[in-house]
C-alpha cells in the first residue's frame, strides 16, 4: 500500500463511528427526506383529486338544476355587490373551472385563490361548516405553495419562467418567493389555528365558543377525548415535536371521526395534518428554535453532507448492474467516499432486452441513466469508463489508462455472451446482453421480412422466414414466444408477397427440456405454450454448425438468415484481473462472504461471482440473486467501517423464478408454489414492472404493454443502424 492511501482501519478510526444520537437524527433525516421526496408529490395530488371532486361535483349538479343554482345565489349565499344571476354564473364557473385546474395542477393558485374566495363567502354568508374552514386552510396553502411535481404546473414551470411572454418573469420570482419566504409563516399561522381550537375546547365550555365557531373548527375538536385535545393543543400550539404530533393526531383523529361519524371532517383535517406532517411546524415553533444548534451539529437535518469526504475509505464498485447499484445504494449513507463505475452511462434491466429484441419495447423502457440515480447522494461519484485491469498489491483499479486508488474493491462486471469455444459463430448468431445487442437482433427480425417481401425466389424468402433460436432457458424461450407473437400478430397486414404468420420459429434446446432451472412440469407447460404458438421445440439437440447459411443441427442442415444465441453465458475477465480461482464460466469463486479468496477488501457479486450460498449449490443468475448479494457487501462494508463485528454469512434466499411465453402464457417457480398460463403471466408483468428503475420506465412500460395487449399490434418496429440505411441516402 502507497503511503497516501489510508488503509480500511485508520480510515474508520479517522471516520468514527456514528453515536446513537447521531443514528437517531440520520434516521429522522431520512424518513422526512422519503416522504417529502416520494410520498408528499402522491398526496399533494390525492388532496388536489379530494378538492376537485367535491367542488366539481357541486357544479355539475347546479348546471343541471339551474334554478335551485339562482335560489341559492339570491336567498342563501347573497353577494351585495353582485346580481343573482351574476353570482350564480361566478359561483358555477369557479367550482367547474377551477376544480379542473386545480386537480390537472395547471394555473393552480389563480384557480386556488378563486375557490377560497368562494368557500369564505358560503362560510361567513350561508353555514359555518369545518369541513369548509379545513378547504380553506387548504386553498391558501395552494395560493401560496402552488401544486408540486405531479401538476402540469411543475412541468412547465421552468420553462414559462425563462420565456419570452409578458409578465412571465416576474410572476415567476413573485411565485417563487411566496412559496420560500411566506409559505413557512403560513405553516406556523396554520399550526396555531389547529392548536387554539383544541386549546379552547380543552379549556372552556363550548357553548360559549358559538361566536368563534365560523373562524375555528371547533366542532371537530369537541369529538375529540379531553386528554388527546389537551395534548394536541399544547404541542402544536408550542411547536415542539409537530411532525410526530401531526402524526398521531393524523392517526387517533381518523379513529375518532369513524366512531362519531364525520368522515368528510376528517378527510380535510387530516389533508390540513399532512402539510404539517411533510412540511414542518415553520419558523414560529419550539422546533424551529431547536433546530438552529441541531443544524450546526447534524447537518444532514437540511439536507447537507453530514460529513466530509477527505480521509474517508474510498470503495470502488466496477459495474451498475443490479448488484453494483444495489450496493452503490445501500452505502449513500456510509461514511465512505464511492465511485462507481460503469462502461455505459445507463442501469439495464436485462430481463426485459428481448422485448426490445422483438420490437415490443424501446431501449428507454428499460434503460435509466445511472447520474440521475445518485444525484443526492453526496458521497458517491460516478464514471464512465472501462475498468481493465487491477493492481491489488497496491490497491488500484486500472480506468482506461487512469489508476484510481481503493480501500473497499466490489467488482460486479457481470456476464457477456459464451459460444463455448466457438467464436467464430458469433458474428451469424448474437447473443442478447446490451441494449445494441437488443437493437441489433431487432434489426435483423425487421430486415428478413423486409427481404422476404422483396425477394421473388421461394427459398430464399423460405429461408429469411426461419428464425432460430439457440438455447432454451428463459432468453431463449421468450424470445421464441415473443417473435412467435410479433409475427402472428400486429403485422398480418404489413406485406403482400406472404402471410408473417407463416414464419417458422425453431427453439433448439440441447438438454432433455426447456427451462431446467424450473420443475419439470412447468416445463412441459412452457413447450405446450410456445407449441400453441406453433415454435418447433427440439430438445436433445446440439448444435454443430452456424455459419451465414444457416444452422447444422443433429447432421441436418437448417436454412435460415437468423440465427440468436440464448445458449450460454461467460463471466467478465474480472477473475484475470485478481488471479483469481474461477470456474468453467470465468466466475471467482468467493469466500461465504463474497469476499475474493486471499483478498480481505475485495468482494465479487452478482454474475461475476461463484457463491454457493443457496443451500451450497450456486446461486443462480437472477436479478434478485445480485440485489441480496449487493445490498450484503454495503452491509459489511458498512459494519468495518463502523469498527463492529463481521455480519452473518451470505444466504441466498431465493424468491422465484419467472419466464414468459408469450400473450397470457408464462411459468412461476416458486418452490412452495408453482403457477402457468395467465396468472404467471399477470405476476410477471408485476414483477417485472417492479424491478424497472425510475417511474417513468414504470409507466412507460406499462403503458405500452397495455396498448399492445388490447391492439394486438406491435411496439417499436424501428429498422436502426447496419444495413438499414437507404441506399439512396448520402
Amino acid at each position: 500500500m502507497t503511503s497516501n492511501t489510508p488503509g480500511p482501519d485508520v480510515a474508520r478510526t479517522a471516520a468514527g463511528a456514528p453515536t446513537l444520537l447521531t443514528r437517531l437524527v440520520e434516521t429522522h433525516a431520512e424518513l422526512f427526506r422519503l416522504i417529502r421526496l416520494y410520498g408528499w408529490p402522491v398526496i399533494d395530488l390525492l388532496i388536489r383529486f379530494a378538492l376537485a371532486r367535491s367542488f366539481f361535483a357541486s357544479g355539475v349538479v347546479k348546471l343541471a338544476d339551474w334554478s335551485a343554482a339562482l335560489y341559492l345565489a339570491a336567498n342563501e349565499y347573497p353577494v351585495s355587490w353582485m346580481s343573482p344571476v351574476a353570482a350564480a354564473y361566478t359561483g358555477v364557473t369557479i367550482e367547474t373551472l377551477g376544480a379542473a385546474l386545480l386537480l390537472l395542477g395547471l394555473l393552480t393558485r389563480p384557480a386556488a385563490l378563486a375557490l377560497l374566495i368562494l368557500v369564505i363567502v358560503e362560510q361567513t354568508s350561508y353555514l359555518a361548516l369545518d369541513t369548509q374552514l379545513f378547504t380553506a386552510a387548504l386553498f391558501g396553502w395552494y395560493v401560496l405553495h402552488g401544486a408540486d411535481r405531479l401538476s402540469l404546473d411543475a412541468m412547465v414551470g421552468r420553462g414559462l419562467a425563462d420565456s419570452a411572454l409578458p409578465l412571465a418573469v416576474p410572476i415567476g420570482r413573485l411565485t417563487a418567493w411566496l412559496r420560500i419566504r411566506v409559505t413557512p409563516i403560513y405553516l406556523s399561522l396554520l399550526r396555531l389555528w389547529l392548536g387554539a381550537a383544541l386549546l379552547l375546547v380543552s379549556l372552556g365550555n363550548p357553548s360559549r365558543l358559538a361566536p368563534l365557531a365560523a373562524w375555528l373548527p371547533l366542532a371537530t375538536a369537541t369529538t375529540w377525548p379531553a386528554t388527546l385535545a389537551w395534548f394536541g393543543a399544547v404541542a402544536l400550539c408550542a411547536g415542539i415535536a409537530t411532525r410526530y404530533t401531526a402524526m398521531a393526531l393524523f392517526a387517533l383523529g381518523s379513529t375518532v371521526a369513524m366512531m362519531h361519524g364525520i368522515a368528510a371532517e376528517a378527510v380535510y383535517l387530516n389533508a390540513t395534518l399532512a402539510l404539517l406532517i411533510v412540511h414542518g411546524a415553520g419558523p414560529l415553533s419550539a422546533d424551529a428554535a431547536i433546530s438552529i444548534p441541531l443544524r450546526r451539529r447534524y447537518p444532514q437535518l437540511e439536507g447537507k453532507p453530514a460529513f466530509s469526504l477527505e480521509g474517508l475509505p474510498r470503495v470502488i464498485i466496477v459495474g451498475a448492474g443490479f448488484a453494483g447499484l444495489a450496493c452503490a445504494l445501500a452505502l449513500r449513507r456510509a461514511r465512505a467516499s464511492v465511485t462507481l463505475i460503469d462502461s455505459g452511462n445507463h442501469h439495464l434491466f436485462q430481463p426485459l432486452l428481448y422485448q426490445v429484441a422483438t420490437a415490443a419495447l424501446s431501449p428507454g423502457d428499460i434503460a435509466a441513466p445511472i447520474r440521475p440515480i445518485f444525484r443526492d447522494c453526496f458521497n458517491t461519484q460516478v464514471l464512465l469508463g472501462e475498468v481493465t485491469g487491477v493492481d491489488v498489491k497496491q490497491q488500484r483499479v486500472l480506468l482506461d489508462e487512469q489508476f484510481l486508488p481503493y480501500d473497499y474493491l466490489v467488482l460486479a462486471t457481470g456476464a457477456t455472451h459464451s459460444y463455448f469455444g466457438k467464436d467464430a459463430w458469433q458474428p451469424f448468431a448474437p447473443g442478447l446482453k446490451r441494449i445494441e445487442d437488443a437493437t441489433e437482433i431487432r434489426r435483423r427480425l425487421l430486415m428478413a421480412f423486409e427481404r422476404a417481401e422483396r425477394t421473388d425466389d421461394d427459398a430464399e424468402r423460405a429461408a429469411l422466414l426461419t428464425f432460430l433460436i439457440v438455447g432454451g432457458g428463459p432468453t431463449g424461450v421468450e424470445l421464441a414466444g415473443a417473435i412467435a407473437e410479433l409475427a402472428r400478430f400486429g403485422m398480418e397486414r404489413d406485406f403482400r408477397k406472404f402471410d408473417p404468420a407463416a414464419a417458422r420459429i425453431i427453439l433448439i434446446q440441447s438438454g432433455a427440456r426447456l427451462l431446467p432451472a424450473f420443475d419439470a412440469r412447468l416445463s412441459a407447460q412452457a413447450q405446450r405454450a410456445l407449441e400453441r404458438l406453433r415454435v418447433e421445440v427440439r430438445v436433445s439437440s446440439r448444435v454443430e454448425q452456424i455459419d451465414q447459411m444457416g444452422v447444422v443441427v443433429g447432421g441436418q442442415r437448417i436454412a435460415s438468415k437468423t440465427v440468436l444465441w440464448a445458449a450460454g453465458v461467460a463471466a467478465s475477465p474480472a477473475a484475470a484481473w485478481l488471479a483469481a480461482s474461477a470456474d468453467a464460466a470465468g466466475r471467482i469463486k468467493v469466500e461465504a462472504d463474497l469476499r475474493v479468496a486471499g483478498l480481505t477488501n475485495v468482494y465479487a457479486i452478482g454474475d461475476t461471482a461463484l457463491s454457493l450460498a443457496w443451500k451450497g449449490q450456486p446461486t443462480p443468475g437472477l436479478a434478485s440473486a445480485a440485489k441480496q448479494s449487493g445490498s450484503y457487501v454495503a452491509r459489511a462494508i458498512s459494519t468495518s467501517l463502523e469498527g463492529q463485528s463481521s455480519q452473518p454469512l451470505f444466504i441466498y434466499r431465493h424468491r422465484g423464478s419467472l419466464a414468459t411465453i408469450g400473450r397470457k402464457a408464462a411459468v412461476a417457480d416458486f418452490g412452495w408454489i408453482r403457477l402457468w398460463g395467465a396468472p404467471a403471466w399477470w405476476l410477471w408483468g408485476l414483477v417485472h414492472v417492479g424491478f424497472l428503475v425510475g417511474l417513468r420506465n414504470r409507466v412507460s412500460t406499462m403503458m405500452n404493454w397495455f396498448w399492445a395487449y388490447l391492439t394486438f399490434g406491435g411496439g417499436i418496429r424501428l429498422i436502426t443502424g447496419g444495413e438499414s440505411r437507404s441506399h439512396n441516402a448520402p
